[in-house]
């Protein structure tokens, strides 16, 4: 089918184009084209003068739709959590286990093999190999050191959906970030309690990113700058944050913004009500807690992050949407995602002035 997207604000990634038309073919962009030169096989879609820009891509979400995957890993689940995420803007995403049993690991990656869709990315990994000291939410008697064999177990099982690892530097040595980069998996510092000088020697290593940076990791000190500042000193390593003003004050998203520039992108970090197995999400007004109260997950989409970036944070819409689109992709190291250019796969979203999600094209084909 080809489609021509209408009367659209096009936000290719590097501007935003007005009287124009988008022609999609199959599952690929065509071309951005003059009003008048509209194929005549195409499908018209009036995007209303509403923005058009790529879908979005989110590296880090738990669940969605009623799920939540670790504690529901079967293929229902995972169907309805992608349509429950794809609705919301983002075509493109990695969805998070955090620390487990080997048991559920083998669980996730067995149905994510075998349930492939054209908006997982693959699995985020998010432990055991972590520090309990910045634990989180994380529960502490499925940690573990990382142990090479422990992780040749679970890359071997991978079949390769798993997209990142996140992990704490300095727990690990050389040959496990190495194992992980040989197997092409995106290694994320995280829930970490490194030193300034263990973190850089872990992005030296091949560390590639940072997971929900100022969250569950050492602090920016003046004596001890930890993790954070080795992010913010060390070119060329990205870091995720969470823009919901919860996780993270705005005034700490600013400052990390002014500092990592094209580095910095969003993800949602959210998770789903769930009261069953080994995590138990509650969710509040505007959060989730485990039930003890300790802050769990997110309640955002990826379109409220960069709403929440304009309006909270001044970053304009155009860099704001590269956070959710563009860097991502870089992050992933994915082809032809991320951007609206011709031979790009189709995968759009259509948002108003109140960043309300109007129209949604994943791989071509309208949701």
């Amino acid at each position: 089918m080809s489609l021509a997207f209408t009367n659209a604000r096009i936000f290719t990634g590097t501007e935003t184009i007005e009287g124009k038309v988008l022609i999609v073919r199959g599952n690929k962009i065509d071309s951005i084209t003059e009003p008048f030169s509209i194929p005549t096989e195409c499908e018209i879609i009036d995007c209303g003068g509403n923005y058009l820009s790529a879908g979005f891509i989110d590296l880090q979400i738990a669940g969605g739709g009623g799920y939540l995957f670790s504690s529901d890993p079967t293929p229902e689940a995972l169907a309805a959590i992608t349509r429950a995420i794809v609705r919301t803007g983002t075509t493109g995403f990695l969805i998070a286990i955090p620390t487990n049993s080997m048991e559920v690991y083998r669980q996730v990656i067995k149905v994510a093999d075998e349930n492939p869709d054209p908006a997982l990315l693959g699995l985020h990994i998010e432990g055991p190999f972590i520090n309990p000291l910045r634990r989180g939410a994380h529960i502490m008697e499925y940690i573990r050191p990382p142990v090479k064999e422990d992780v040749e177990a679970i890359v071997s099982q991978s079949a390769g959906v798993i997209g990142m690892m996140t992990l704490a530097p300095e727990l690990c040595s050389p040959e496990v970030i190495e194992l992980l980069n040989n197997h092409g998996i995106v290694v994320a510092a995280g829930h970490s309690n490194a030193t300034f000088n263990e973190a850089v020697e872990g992005f030296r290593n091949g560390i590639r990113t940072t997971t929900h940076l100022y969250n569950a990791m050492s602090p920016l000190h003046h004596r001890n700058p930890g993790l954070t500042a080795a992010v913010f000193q060390t070119p060329g390593v990205f870091a995720s944050i969470i823009a919901d003003g919860i996780h993270v004050d705005y005034n700490m998203v600013s400052i990390a913004k002014k500092l990592l520039g094209d580095r910095l992108f969003l993800i949602s970090d959210a998770v789903e009500e769930n009261r069953k197995e080994a995590y138990m999400h509650i969710r509040r007004e505007d959060r989730f807690t485990l039930p003890d109260g300790t802050l769990s997950g997110s309640a955002l989409t990826m379109m409220k992050a960069v709403e929440n970036c304009v309006k909270h944070v001044s970053i304009p819409l155009e860099e704001a949407l590269r956070m959710a689109t563009l860097y991502p992709a870089r992050v992933m190291r994915i082809a032809g995602r991320g951007s609206i250019e011709p031979g790009y796969r189709a995968d759009l979203v259509v948002f108003d002035d109140d960043f309300k999600v109007q129209k949604v094209c994943m791989n071509g084909a309208l949701i």
